[in-house]
Order: structure tokens, then sequence, then C-alpha cells
């Protein structure tokens, strides 16, 4: 027999299996609440991927966030997968300009210049 194994998760593994919203069923129909997993750089992002796609009907490529928010390929690319490990969007492997949002439109903060 083997022996029992202790499982451990650590608290910041813990905090991205939460998931970014909540829908809430009222007397007007459903609601959803947004839990703020998010910080204030990662919401200029998101609000910068859905005023991009809103714009030019496709999600944009990481050169496109690169020369908005004038930051290196590297730090464009660890936001990115950064954002999708937290389940706040989606990406077709293998596939460019595929990024998906997964948070309501309403949570997303307005964006501004940088």
């Amino acid at each position: 027999m083997l022996p029992a194994r202790r499982l451990s998760i650590r608290r910041s593994t813990a905090r991205s299996l939460n998931p970014p919203a909540r829908i809430q069923a009222n007397g007007n129909g459903l609601s959803i609440q947004m839990n703020r997993t998010f910080t204030e750089k990662q919401g200029q992002y998101l609000a910068y991927i859905y005023t991009y796609r809103l714009l030019n009907r496709r999600s944009p490529a990481e050169t496109d966030m690169q020369a908005f928010f004038r930051v290196t390929p590297p730090s464009v690319h660890r936001m990115v997968v950064e954002l999708e490990s937290k389940g706040l969007i989606r990406r077709q492997p293998g596939q460019a300009c595929s990024i998906e949002l997964l948070v309501p439109t309403e949570a997303l903060p307005p964006l501004r210049e940088p």
C-alpha cells in the first residue's frame, strides 16, 4: 500500500483558481458580479484588447500592444501569458491574433493613454 500524500496549493495558485465572474439570478434576470482578480495594469491590457477588437474586428497582436503601451516584447508576452493563466483571456495555440476576452465588458476599466 502506498503512503498517503498531502496535497497543498500555494496561496497564489488558490487565488488564480477563483473564477473571474459570478452569475447570479435576481428578480430582473441575471446579474454578473465581478471579482476584481486583476491589477490596474492588467485591467488596462484587458481594456485595450476590448477596444482594439471593437475598432478593428480582430484581436490585437502582441506587437500592437507593444506599440501602444511602449514596452518590450517580453513584457507584453509575459502579461498575455499571465492574463491567460488567470482565466481572463483565451488564446488559440498556433493562431495569430486569437485573444478572446473572458471578462464581462462591464467589469473593464476605461482605457487610459499610457
